[in-house]
């Protein structure tokens, strides 16, 4: 292409008329022009504008060289010039990749700082390619689609534009070089944490003055023999057919992790609480805190030790301790903490406790026990017609009130005596509804208990709610994350997998921070999914004298991009320059 002047004479007045023209090949080896664009008579000003020059890579000198984005007319011109007249009919558009989701996952792990954390505790290994960007990789890939290193070697890096983001080719992601980073970075866990924590107080001057804390599992593809944490145990997950690991997690109610530790998977929670409390209290001081807890958590000495020590504390409670202050309770009133929800406290050496009832948590679980109950009387109605061996009777019978669980107590039965087949006559059962009352009295029902004082049951109750914060939290490692199954079968593999995960949920819980102010209604994974709509391309364009202009660009953000980067006061980075070639190869430039 090139600009063409158009010299009209009016009224003694000299005009110049520019247009765009393309020249195109036709048949019988002639050439064609055909106008591109009008543009009409313009300034000298204008006329530079449009002459001006692209700054181009030059591969074969290895320098940046200034290049004419249009040329004369006159090809002789053009050479003297060193011009770029280009042939757009044979422009090729080529290896489309996702790259607005990377480009996001990678801004908030530089807002975090997390290059010049790791630059100086890994990237000391001589090697050709920095181990920070090795792990940068990693983490970018759990957080947008989560797959295994040989996923990440073999397909991922290669559909992403994780090269041009971490100014690397594809040694960053060779098979080995992966799994070397996981052994490298596990040393530097609780300095991680603590510098998360610094970072997220400058950057969102966050507290903890209050922690949540709770427990989950996750289990393993594969029998783990060389891995001592990987054992039975009871599994959240209800895979007790698998081995497991536990993880404790402790998150503020924002959702920033501040620790989380790996455990056995036959450990007991009960046993967990006091040695976190200890750890927490050594890297980060000793102050007011309060812990929340579900009930099944700490057990009556930690609390004790707990309360002698001055840390606060509001946990769950079992409800079968309910039976001690229900008359203490029947002479307080109820106060409305939301919508069908109310409480009333009372005061018992040294402790508030909270009786908390809900409507809506009532509903669902007497329908969980209506479920329940009429699947287990129709398994009983079958047993009686249709089983006459008692031990199979029996087998059978096992299962029903396993899955029945406590509903099957309002249910009282009369066995077969032992050596005789199974009838009418010698089993029967029969519905108490005496203590079917008793069972759904306490249906929607829930009691706290605290050592703090000073607050209502209403404050102590909204607290509580805080809680679901740290289950949110579980949900969004196994689900968003998919931190299950395991495949990993050493135990630093194992722990490292998990530290992996744990850094890509700081930056979604980072990124979710962000939008809480600019776009409430958005989460985490919804936004990098808009932002996975921007593509990178290469574009390549021949020259007329037999050159390759290679441009890599990013495809044009659209409106509800424009307006997330808005509110997220964010831009994207400029286009790359492009670079000259004198040769292409096999769809490879290779300079001559």
């Amino acid at each position: 292409m090139f600009l063409r002047c158009h010299k009209r004479k009016k009224n003694g007045k000299l005009h110049q008329y520019y247009s765009v023209v393309e020249n195109r090949r036709i048949a019988n080896g002639r050439v064609a022009q055909k106008t591109v664009l009008y543009l009409g008579e313009i300034t000298n000003d204008q006329e530079k504008a449009w002459r001006k020059t692209l700054q181009v890579f030059d591969v074969d000198q290895n320098k940046p060289v200034y290049k004419y984005l249009f040329a004369t007319e006159d090809e002789s011109v053009c050479r003297d010039i060193d011009a770029i007249p280009v042939r757009l009919s044979q422009m090729k558009l080529s290896h489309p990749r996702a790259f607005g989701d990377c480009w996001l996952g990678c801004r908030i792990w530089d807002e975090l700082q997390l290059d010049s954390f790791w630059q100086a505790r890994i990237d000391a290994y001589k090697t050709t390619i920095a181990f920070s960007k090795v792990l940068k990789l990693l983490v970018i890939n759990r957080l947008i689609k989560p797959g295994s290193e040989f996923y990440v070697h073999q397909h991922w890096f290669d559909q992403t534009a994780m090269d041009v983001l971490l100014d690397c080719d594809f040694t960053v992601a060779q098979k080995n070089r992966l799994y070397e980073c996981l052994d490298k970075i596990l040393p530097y866990k609780d300095e991680l944490c603590q510098y998360l924590k610094a970072r997220w107080e400058t950057l969102f001057d966050i507290s903890y003055d209050v922690l949540l804390y709770d427990l989950t599992s996750t289990y393993f593809e594969g029998l783990c023999e060389q891995n001592p944490k990987a054992q039975f145990g009871h599994s959240k997950d209800r895979r007790s057919d698998c081995r497991q690991v536990l993880i404790a997690l402790v998150v503020t109610p924002d959702g920033f992790p501040l620790n989380y530790e790996v455990l056995a998977g036959n450990t007991s929670e009960k046993t967990t609480l006091a040695d976190l409390l200890a750890k927490i209290e050594a890297k980060y001081g000793k102050s007011r805190r309060v812990w929340l807890m579900d009930r099944g958590i700490p057990k009556e000495d930690t609390l004790s030790l707990m309360r002698k020590t001055g840390v606060n504390y509001l946990v769950g409670t079992p409800r079968r301790l309910l039976d001690s202050f229900e008359q203490s309770l029947l002479g307080t009133h109820w106060q409305q903490a939301r919508d069908e929800v109310y409480v009333k406290s009372i005061e018992d050496q040294g402790e508030t406790y909270v009786l908390a009832k809900s409507k809506a948590r009532m509903q669902k679980e007497r329908a969980m026990r209506h479920r329940k109950l009429r699947k287990y009387l129709l398994g009983l109605d079958k047993l009686q017609k249709n089983y006459r061996d008692r031990d199979r009777f029996l087998k059978r019978l096992g299962v029903l009130l396993h899955e029945a669980g406590s509903s099957s107590k309002c249910v009282e039965l009369q066995l077969p005596p032992e050596g005789k087949k199974v009838s009418r006559e010698n089993f029967t059962y029969s519905f108490n509804r005496q203590i079917y009352r008793q069972m759904i009295h306490r249906d929607g029902k829930y009691f706290l208990r605290t050592n703090q004082t000073g607050k209502t049951p209403i404050e102590l109750w909204e607290q509580y709610m805080l809680q679901t914060r740290v289950e949110q939290s579980f949900k969004e490692l196994k689900s968003d994350l998919s931190i299950r199954p395991i495949h990993h079968q050493l135990e630093h593999r194992v722990d490292a997998h998990i530290f992996i995960a744990f850094m890509s949920y700081c930056l979604q819980t980072t990124l979710r921070q962000k939008l809480t102010t600019s776009a409430p209604g958005l989460t985490s994974q919804s936004v990098l999914e808009i932002f996975s709509k921007i593509q990178l391309l290469d574009v390549y364009i021949p020259t007329q004298d037999h050159r390759t202009l290679h441009l890599q660009r990013y495809t044009e953000p659209e409106q509800d991009h424009k307006i997330l980067l808005e509110k997220l006061d964010l831009k994207l980075p400029p286009q790359a320059p492009p670079k000259i070639y004198r040769s292409q190869v096999n769809g490879k430039q290779t300079p001559l």
